[in-house]
């Protein structure tokens, strides 16, 4: 409380006054235990009572705070007891019940245990009881089969593979495991029978027509993607499959994998023989087989020879050397015709298995398990590859003989074939892959035959070519080019067109350690040696065939015509650039031959030209009368010069010359001779009377003479 206030009046109040002012006013002295003073100043009276009151205010706030406090610890004292006072009395009540409620608990959860229990029991029982039921449910659907519901027929399957389970494992001697036994073999006969039916049914024969878009499809990669072949329609496929995997899974049975290989190795076989039947069929039709397979500017096989018409020899051969002489292509003028026919069509055969056999792989790996997949595919390709093998040994067989008869233009259906197999091979081999090694070993097999066999007829060929016995009966009368050269140049120029595979042939019988990996260009460099040492065969034989003409002019032309046949068919060729890898000189070299048989020949003009050279003519003085053995001898010299070149022009005229520009050549040269000698003897006898009847000697003007030698080697004149 705050101290009651004074009134201003009284004596308190001014004793009060006074006093305080008093100790204002006076400073009291304090005697020190030492005997010094110390001032002690002395707080007013007023303000002291002022501090005093606030003292005791602030002393009467605390202990106001202090009841309330005081107060509340006890208010909060009282709450406490309280709150455990009703704690108690709820753990109390949770304790009576939960001994009521967990009983009750345990009993509810053992109900619910039971019912589970029971409700399992009767899930088990009606699940046991279905199997008992699964034969008479499915009976029916297995007894019609699964065509056109399989997805129907494969979950009829699946329940009775199921009851056969069960009743294998908890009732093996149940009747009921023989019936879904007998019930699920005869539906898993009926899948493999399914299954049988459709590649039966949809595996068609691919057609010749798209083996070849297929083939040819390899020249237009570029422009668009090829289109893989529909072996068997989708839904179909797609039926198979899952008989495939079922049968795998639950049927335990490989059998149908042998099924599938028999159908499509069939398939396969009949596809390529229908090729090779298409091209037969296609050729007889119209000449002319789709080729696409072997795009080549020249023909593998040696042009055909033509027939020859009794009478025309002369003629025909004439005509066709100027025409090879001339032509751009020369001798291979005619090999723009079509390969030949069996060639072709085993080439094409080739080809076709390669794409037809990945075809195969890619619809195998569909169908048949992977660890199946590889024997599987050997199996089905054997018969088509063993065909296509034996076809291609019977090749080789036939070309051995041919190399017996000294045949060997037909010889040359080993080269395009082996060349074709070498290309082939890579994609052989990735094909192969997997195989047994007696599958992949066919190919390398085969490829070796035709090498030997090809290196056996290049070398034959050689020998037969010097050792040629043919030198009277076949010799061309006209003094043309021998058949002989023509058919060495022919098959010459033929190998250009398989240069790597005829030098792999050569290098492939070398017994050196260098040749068991040689290169392109010690292939090349075997094959210019081999052409240089055929040319020379055949030079010598020439040169031995030569001799048995009588007439040495005629022995000159035939070898000037032959040694120039050489040279251009060499010329209009690769094959001077392949003879120059080994012999530079070798042009150069038929040059001088064919000039040197040139001046050979025109010494057959001597005996003519003798009988009016200067040198042999009589000398007379100019204007003086002639004697008579002096006009006797200018006789002789215009009958001897008359004789002799008729006689020259008869027989020459059946000579033949079949190049236009060496017999223009050989006539202007032999013409300026004949008319520049002929002319001076005219000129110094024409006007000498040395006869009574000149027109007897002086038969021909210089005219008439150079048109005579113009008429040389020239039947039709």
């Amino acid at each position: 409380m705050a101290p009651p206030a004074h009134s201003g009046a009284g004596p308190r109040s001014e004793v009060g006054v006074t006093a305080t002012e008093a100790e204002k006013a006076h400073t009291l002295r304090e005697n020190t235990g030492s005997g010094t003073h110390r001032v002690v100043e002395m707080i007013p009276p007023q303000e002291a009572s002022v501090r005093r009151r606030e003292i005791e205010d602030k002393l009467k706030q605390e202990e106001e705070t202090l009841s309330f406090i005081r107060d509340s610890l006890e208010k909060s004292d009282q709450l406490t007891k309280n709150m455990v006072s009703i704690l108690s009395s709820f753990e109390s009540r949770l304790m009576k019940l939960e001994n009521s409620i967990i009983p009750v608990h345990k009993q509810t959860e053992n109900l619910q245990r039971l019912q589970e229990n029971v409700e399992k029991t009767l899930s088990c029982l009606d699940h046991v009881i279905s199997y008992y039921h699964v034969a008479s449910d499915t009976e029916k659907i297995i007894r019609e089969g699964p065509t056109g519901r399989l997805e129907e027929y494969l979950g009829s399957m699946a329940k009775i593979q199921k009851a056969v389970e069960y009743f294998q494992d908890n009732s093996p001697d149940s009747p009921e495991l023989n019936k879904v036994k007998l019930l699920f073999e005869r539906g898993k006969e009926s899948l493999e029978s399914e299954f049988r039916s459709l590649m039966t049914r949809h595996s068609k024969v691919v057609s010749p027509v798209l083996i070849l878009d297929l083939i040819s499809g390899e020249e237009e990669m570029e422009v668009q993607e090829e289109v893989p072949l529909e072996h068997l329609p989708e839904g179909v496929l797609l039926d198979v499959v899952r008989i495939s995997r079922w049968l795998v899974e639950y049927g335990r049975n490989q059998d149908f994998m042998n099924v599938y290989y028999q159908i499509r190795s069939s398939q396969l076989d009949r596809s390529i023989r229908g090729l090779k039947e298409h091209f037969r069929k296609s050729t007889s039709a119209s000449g002319v087989p789709y080729s696409p397979a072997i795009p080549t500017k020249r023909k593998d096989t040696p042009t055909k020879k033509p027939i020859k018409r009794p009478g025309h020899e002369h003629d025909f051969r004439v005509k066709h050397l100027s025409e090879a002489l001339n032509d751009k292509h020369g001798p291979l003028a005619g090999r723009d015709d079509m390969l030949d026919v069996e060639t072709n069509a085993y080439i094409h055969c080739i080809s076709a298995f390669v794409k037809l056999a990945q075809s195969e792989y890619q619809l195998l790996m569909e169908v048949i398990p992977e660890h199946h997949q590889k024997k599987t595919f050997d199996s089905l390709i054997q018969d088509a590859l063993d065909g296509l093998m034996l076809e291609g040994e019977n090749i080789v067989s036939a070309a051995r003989k041919a190399i017996v008869r000294h045949d060997f233009s037909a010889v040359l259906t080993v080269f395009p074939i082996l060349r074709h197999l070498k290309q082939t091979k890579p994609e052989f081999d990735q094909v192969l892959q997997g195989t047994a090694a007696s599958t992949k070993n066919k190919l390398p097999s085969l490829i070796t035959s035709m090498e030997t066999v090809g290196a056996k007829a290049l070398e034959d060929f050689a020998d037969n070519i010097k050792n040629d016995p043919d030198k009277e009966y076949n010799m061309p009368k006209d003094g043309t080019v021998h058949e002989l050269t023509s058919n060495a140049i022919l098959f010459l120029q033929q190998l250009l067109d398989f240069q790597e595979t005829a030098g792999a042939m050569l290098a492939s019988q070398e017994t050196s350690s260098s040749a068991t990996s040689y290169s392109s260009e010690f292939s090349k460099r075997l094959l210019s040696t081999y052409l240089c040492k055929v040319l020379g065969n055949l030079q010598l034989n020439l040169l031995s065939k030569s001799k048995v003409y009588e007439d040495p002019a005629l022995s000159a032309i035939f070898l000037h015509n032959n040694y120039n046949y050489i040279l251009k068919a060499l010329e209009k060729s690769e094959l001077i650039q392949l003879v120059a890898v080994t012999q530079k000189t070798a042009e150069c070299c038929y040059r001088e031959h064919i000039e040197q048989q040139i001046q050979t020949y025109q010494r057959s003009w001597l005996k003519v030209t003798d009988y009016i050279a200067e040198k042999n003519l009589p000398v007379f003085q100019p204007g003086a009368k002639l004697r008579d053995k002096e006009r006797q001898m200018i006789k002789e010299r215009f009958k001897g010069f008359n004789d002799g070149l008729e006689e020259l022009c008869k027989i020459q005229k059946a000579w033949a010359i079949p190049d236009t520009e060496q017999r223009d050549k050989i006539r202007q040269a032999q013409k300026h001779i004949v008319k520049e000698t002929y002319g001076a003897f005219l000129h110094r006898y024409g006007s000498v009377p040395f006869t009574k009847n000149p027109e007897k000697y002086i038969k021909y003007h210089v005219e008439q003479v150079g048109d005579m030698i113009d008429r040389l080697f020239d039947t039709s004149a």
